[in-house]
């Protein structure tokens, strides 16, 4: 695993973590298909939610939010349909961003929810 892969399943641990403490219940982790990835997919209630986790160190070139350009959300929004259709469900979604900054004890944990919409 190439140094980028570890820290990667490093910061999405995290995130599951963080959102689990939260209230979310993980569903799934690295949902693969042919159009892309989900890093996380989770349930708050009644809405599955996706969720897109984004490292930078530092936040000198906008940080890791703003990291989940339109290009982005485009390959999550596929990947999203690909797992509704794959598992058969028909509910509520959101899609959420959890932006990781920081290295270290400087770390900080950015929980967006509804960061974007389906259109």
């Amino acid at each position: 695993m190439t140094e980028a892969k570890s820290i990667g399943s490093r910061m999405e641990e995290a995130a599951a973590h963080y959102l689990a403490a939260a209230g979310l219940h993980i569903v799934e982790s690295n949902f693969r298909t042919h159009c892309g990835e989900i890093d996380l997919v989770a349930r708050d209630g009644d809405i599955l939610v996706f969720v897109e986790v984004r490292y930078r160190r530092s936040r000198a070139f906008g940080g890791a939010a703003a990291s989940v350009d339109r290009r982005k959300q485009q390959k999550l929004l596929i990947a999203a349909n690909h797992y509704l259709q794959q598992k058969r469900l028909d509910c509520t979604c959101r899609f959420d961003v959890v932006a990781i900054d920081g290295v270290g004890s400087n770390q900080q944990i950015e929980w967006i929810k509804s960061a974007f919409e389906a259109h």
